[in-house]
């Protein structure tokens, strides 16, 4: 029973990062005027917040795909729901956020 238990857990968690992605995709493409101008296609923008310091950073789409950054996805849930206006804001410190970047994915 304990299996099952974790798999709904995981199973729960699949859920809401695919719900976190839809309507990230939605913002993304639904209208182009309220794009900044320095985030290219096929970019999104991010803003890293910690408690003392938040950082703006423009991210490749392929980075949805990266396992680090869907674990943040899940924080950014989690913390800040799904109904969040402007960038994407993930609860980390700016400074892992540019090391997970810097990985190259």
């Amino acid at each position: 029973m304990a299996k099952l238990g974790t798999n709904g857990k995981k199973k729960n968690g699949i859920l809401k990062l695919t719900i976190v992605m839809e309507k990230l995709q939605k913002s993304l493409f639904s209208d182009s005027n309220h794009v900044p101008k320095d985030v290219k296609q096929g970019h999104f923008a991010v803003i890293a917040e910690d408690v003392d310091e938040l950082k703006r950073f423009v991210v490749p789409l392929s980075y949805l795909a990266h396992p680090s950054f869907r674990r943040l996805l899940e924080q950014a849930a989690e913390v800040y729901g799904f109904d969040h206006e402007g960038a994407l804001t993930v609860p980390c410190h700016p400074r892992e956020l540019e090391r997970l970047l810097a990985e190259r994915y």
